[in-house]
């Protein structure tokens, strides 16, 4: 549980909470943006799911609102789960392996197929990859230490 500080700022989280509360964050203010004309070009094709949605995040990445209701449910799962070190680790580690699948499968579909209901372009896979390494790897390194709390060192 976290409590307030003086100064109104949250204390007690560890670095992996405060790690999986900011990578929830983004992922829900990408969730927003995404639904923002202007920051998501070709806004007025925006589709509820397929490649046939044009819509471009930050004019690069494709959306649709399947797209982006994925980006603002993993961001509230980011930050629910921030509650604690042990679901930190579950959500950064878990969703870092999510994000792997999903790259591995924009590549193995074709981007104009039924199968790219999400949808995803090359710009997208290559993101996903970076997402689930760098996720993957702030749950291992961010969990060593939590991993030790609770043990009685002799001195």
């Amino acid at each position: 549980m976290t409590s307030m500080s003086s100064t109104g700022r949250t204390a007690g989280r560890t670095t992996i909470q405060k790690a999986s509360l900011a990578v929830g964050a983004v992922f829900l203010l990408v969730g927003v943006l995404g639904f923002i004309p202007g920051i998501t070009s070709n806004y007025e094709s925006l589709g509820f799911a397929g490649h046939g949605s044009e819509a471009l995040l930050l004019g690069i990445f494709q959306v649709s609102i399947l797209h982006n209701i994925v980006h603002l449910l993993f961001g509230i799962a980011g930050i629910a789960m921030a509650s604690s070190a042990a679901q930190s680790r579950n959500y950064l580690i878990g969703g870092g392996a999510i994000y792997l699948v999903l790259w591995l499968y924009g590549l193995l579909i074709g981007q104009d197929s039924a199968a790219n209901f999400v949808p995803v372009n090359t710009a997208d896979n290559w993101l996903h990859f970076v997402l689930g390494v760098a996720m993957i790897g702030l749950g291992v390194a961010l969990s060593r230490n939590t991993a030790r709390t609770g043990r009685t060192t002799a001195a």
